[in-house]
C-alpha cells in the first residue's frame, strides 16, 4: 500500500541542504538543528541588549535554566514518551513535529503583530454585542418601536451570531481560518454601513441580523487561528491576554456612545423621510475595529497548521519560515537559519476527490461539486464531535458553555433593567395627581410632566409650544381647546370627551386617544414619527453602567492570564464559576442603583476568568481538523443560552429577585462542578 504521506525537501540556492527532518537527531526524533554554537549565539531572549563581552546567561546566577536547555529537555521528554508508547498516531506525530517547529520559531514580533490584528477582530465581536443596547433608547424613539419590536431588536444580533458561529466555525476547518475571518469582517463592515442608513425597522433589523451572522464567526476563528502560532508553554497566557480585547470592545463601545449619541448636532436630515441622527453615526463608528482588523489581515498569512492538515506543504513551509525569520531578526539574530527541510503530512482522500471532480465539467458544475463536497465534509466534521473519542468532552463543554452564558448574559440584561426599574419607581413616586380640576380660558405655556388628570374640565384653553411627558388624562372633558406645536412622550387620553377642538402641528395621533369620544375635532399637520429627546433619552447612567461593567473585568483578565499556565485551566474555570455563584447572593442586597452597579462589577470581574479558561481549553481539547468546528458549535450553544437567559431574566424585573438569583446560582454551581471533571490541557500539545 502506498505511503499516504509526502516528503517535501527544500534546498538553499547554493545547493546546500537546510538540514533533514526525519533522519535521527540526537533525541531519536527526526529533527536536526544547525543553529550557531553557544559561543556564536550567546545572546538569548533574557540577555538581549547585553554587551558582547557578557557571554554568561544571566539566569545562571539564579539557577534558572537557559531557554534552549528547557526546550531541549521538553523535546527529550516527548521523545521518551514516544519510545514508551505502544503506537504513535500520524496525528500525534504531526503535532509533535509542529510543536518543535514553533519552539524553534520562537515567540516574538510575528505573534505580537497577529495578536493585535486578531484582537481587533475580537473587539468587533464585543462591540456588536453592545451596539444595539446602547442605541436602543434613541432608536426606539426615532423609529417608533413597540415593546415587542425593541425586544426582537435586542435578540436578533445574538440569533445571527448563533448561526454565524456554527456556520463559519465549520467552514474555517475546510476553507481556511484567514479566508473565513476576512469574509466575516467584511460582512460586519458592510452591514454596519447599511444599517446606519436604514430608515425602516425591517431593514434595520435585517442588517443587524446579517451583521451578527458575519461577526459571530470571528470568535471561533480568532482563537483557533492564534493558537496555531503559539508554542505550548505560551499558549494559555497569550490566549488569555487576547481575551482583553473583548473588554476593550465594551469600553470602546460605551465610551464612543457616550461621546457621540447625545450630540444631536452630529446628524442631518433630508426632508421628513430621511433622518440621520447621531446614534446612526455611532453605528458607523462601531465598524472601525472590524475595518482595522480587515486591513491588518491583508498582511497576515494563513495558519500553517491548517495548511498542513490540508496537505499544502509548500505554503505551510514558507509561512513557518516567515514566522521564524521575522522573530529572530527582531531579536537581533538574523543569522539563525530555519532548518526544517520536510514535514510529514497527510494527503486526504477528500482532497483527491475534490481535485479530480473539480477539474472536469463546466464552471458551474465544478462549483457545484466543490460546494456539495464541502458541505458534506463540514457536516461530517460536526457529527464527528459526538464520536467515541470526543463525545464526553463535547457534552461536558456544551453544558459548561451553556451554564456560563445563561448566567452571564442573563445577569448582564438584568443589571441595567433593574436600574431602570428603580429609576421608574423613583419617578412614579413623584407622580402628581389632579382630580376634578376645572380650567377655563387658560393658556398652558409650560410643560406638563409625570402627571395624571382625572375627571377634569378644560373649556376654551390653549396648549401651545409645550412638551407633555408621561401625562395621562382620564375621564376628562375638552371643549373649544387648541393644541398647537405639541411634543409628547408617553402621553395618553383615556375615556375622554373632546369637542370642537383643534390639534395643529402635534404628534397626538389617534392611537393616543383610547376609548375617547371625538366630536367636531380637527387634526392639522400632524407630526410624523416619534419625538427624540437626547437629553432625556440618553441618561449618562446607561453608558456608565456599560463602561464600568467592561472595565471591571480588567483585574480578572490579568489574574487569569498570569496564572492560566501555572495553576491550570480546570482550577481557573471551576474556581471562577463557583466564586461567581457565591457573588450572586449579594444581589439580594441590591436596593439602590449604586449597589447594583457595584455587584455587577464584582460579578463581571470574577466571572471573566472562567470565560478565559473556557475559551483556552476549548482550543486545546480538539484536533486541528475539528478545532474551529467545535469552537463554533460550542459558541452557538453559548449564544442560544444568551438568548434564553436574557429573555427569562428580563421577564422577572420588577416582579421578583429570587428566581433570577437562584437560576444563575444553580447554573454556575452546576457548570463549575462539571468543569472539574474536564482533563487538564496545559501540558498538552495541540493535536
Amino acid at each position: 500500500m502506498a505511503d499516504p504521506y509526502h516528503n517535501n525537501v527544500y534546498h538553499q540556492g547554493d545547493g546546500d541542504s537546510y538540514g533533514t527532518y526525519g533522519q535521527g537527531g540526537p533525541d531519536g526524533y527526526g529533527y536536526q538543528t544547525d543553529y550557531p554554537t553557544q559561543e556564536e549565539d550567546a545572546a538569548s531572549d533574557a540577555t538581549e541588549g547585553h554587551d558582547e563581552d557578557d557571554q554568561m546567561y544571566e539566569g545562571e546566577y539564579q539557577g534558572i535554566p537557559h531557554p534552549d536547555e528547557a526546550k531541549t529537555a521538553r523535546r527529550a521528554a516527548r521523545a521518551k514518551a514516544r519510545t514508551t508508547a505502544d503506537t504513535v498516531s500520524d496525528q500525534e506525530e504531526l503535532a509533535e513535529q509542529y510543536e518543535d517547529i514553533m519552539e524553534d520559531c520562537g515567540h516574538g514580533r510575528f505573534q505580537w503583530t497577529l495578536f493585535v490584528v486578531l484582537g481587533l477582530a475580537l473587539m468587533a465581536d464585543s462591540v456588536e454585542c453592545f451596539v444595539v443596547a446602547l442605541v436602543l433608547p434613541s432608536a426606539e424613539k426615532d423609529m417608533c418601536l413597540s415593546h415587542s419590536e425593541k425586544g426582537m431588536l435586542g435578540l436578533i444580533v445574538f440569533l445571527g451570531m448563533m448561526f454565524g458561529a456554527f456556520f463559519w466555525g465549520g467552514l474555517a476547518d475546510k476553507v481556511g481560518r484567514r479566508k473565513c475571518l476576512v469574509i466575516v469582517l467584511a460582512m460586519n463592515c458592510i452591514s454596519a454601513f447599511f444599517s446606519s442608513f436604514a430608515q425602516g425597522y425591517g431593514f434595520f433589523l435585517f442588517f443587524r441580523l446579517f451583521s451578527g451572522f458575519g461577526i459571530g464567526g470571528s470568535v471561533p476563528i480568532v482563537y483557533s487561528y492564534f493558537s496555531e502560532f503559539l508554542q505550548m508553554d505560551k499558549r494559555g497566557e497569550h490566549l488569555s491576554w487576547l481575551c482583553m480585547f473583548w473588554m476593550m470592545g465594551g469600553i470602546y463601545a460605551s465610551f464612543t456612545a457616550w461621546g457621540i449619541i447625545p450630540r444631536y448636532g452630529w446628524g442631518f436630515s433630508m426632508g421628513s423621510e430621511f433622518q440621520f441622527h447621531s446614534w446612526r453615526v455611532f453605528v458607523l463608528v462601531c465598524a472601525l475595529p472590524a475595518i482595522a482588523a480587515f486591513v491588518g489581515l491583508m498582511f497576515m498569512p494563513e495558519s500553517p497548521r491548517f495548511l498542513l492538515e490540508n496537505a499544502k506543504h509548500d505554503e505551510a513551509w514558507m509561512i513557518l519560515k516567515q514566522v521564524h525569520d521575522t522573530n529572530w531578526r527582531a531579536k537581533g539574530e538574523p543569522e539563525r537559519v530555519f532548518t526544517v527541510t520536510h514535514i510529514k503530512t497527510p494527503k486526504t482522500q477528500e482532497d483527491e476527490f475534490i481535485e479530480i471532480q473539480s477539474a472536469t465539467g463546466t464552471a458551474f458544475q465544478r462549483w457545484g461539486v466543490r460546494t456539495l463536497t464541502l458541505t458534506k465534509l463540514v457536516i461530517k466534521n460536526i457529527v464527528s464531535l459526538l464520536g467515541r473519542d470526543l463525545r464526553l468532552a463535547t457534552l461536558l463543554m456544551a453544558i459548561i458553555w451553556f451554564t456560563m452564558a445563561f448566567s452571564y448574559y442573563g445577569l448582564s440584561v438584568w443589571f441595567p433593567d433593574m436600574i431602570k426599574h428603580l429609576q421608574h419607581e423613583e419617578y412614579e413616586s413623584k407622580l402628581k395627581v389632579f382630580h376634578r380640576e376645572k380650567v377655563e380660558q387658560f393658556h398652558f405655556n409650560f410643560s406638563l410632566e409625570n402627571q395624571v388628570h382625572r375627571e377634569g374640565e378644560y373649556i376654551n384653553d390653549k396648549f401651545i409650544n409645550i412638551e407633555m411627558k408621561s401625562v395621562k388624562f382620564e375621564d376628562s372633558l375638552f371643549v373649544d381647546c387648541l393644541f398647537e406645536n405639541i411634543r409628547s412622550t408617553e402621553t395618553l387620553f383615556e375615556n375622554c370627551t373632546i369637542r370642537s377642538t383643534v390639534f395643529n402641528d402635534t404628534d397626538l395621533y389617534e392611537e393616543k386617544f383610547i376609548d375617547c369620544t371625538l366630536e367636531n375635532v380637527t387634526f392639522i399637520h400632524n407630526k410624523k414619527g416619534c419625538h427624540l429627546d437626547y437629553e432625556d433619552e440618553n441618561d449618562v447612567l446607561i453608558y456608565l453602567v456599560s463602561f464600568l461593567g467592561s472595565l471591571a473585568v480588567l483585574p480578572g483578565n490579568i489574574i487569569s492570564a498570569l496564572f492560566m499556565d501555572k495553576i491550570g485551566r480546570i482550577k481557573i474555570i471551576g474556581g471562577s464559576m463557583l466564586i461567581s455563584a457565591g457573588c450572586t447572593f449579594f444581589l439580594f442586597l441590591s436596593f439602590s442603583q449604586a449597589a447594583i452597579i457595584a455587584w455587577q462589577c464584582l460579578f463581571c470581574g470574577v466571572s471573566v476568568a472562567a470565560w478565559n479558561g473556557i475559551q483556552v481549553i476549548t482550543v486545546e481539547l480538539y484536533p486541528a481538523s475539528k478545532r474551529a468546528t467545535a469552537f463554533g458549535a460550542l459558541n452557538a450553544v453559548c449564544k442560544l443560552a444568551a438568548i434564553l437567559g436574557s429573555s427569562i431574566f428580563a421577564s422577572f424585573v420588577g416582579i421578583t429577585k429570587v428566581i433570577p438569583i437562584l437560576l444563575s446560582f444553580g447554573a454556575l454551581v452546576g457548570g463549575g462542578v462539571l468543569a472539574l471533571k474536564l482533563p487538564e490541557t496545559r501540558e498538552k500539545i495541540l493535536l
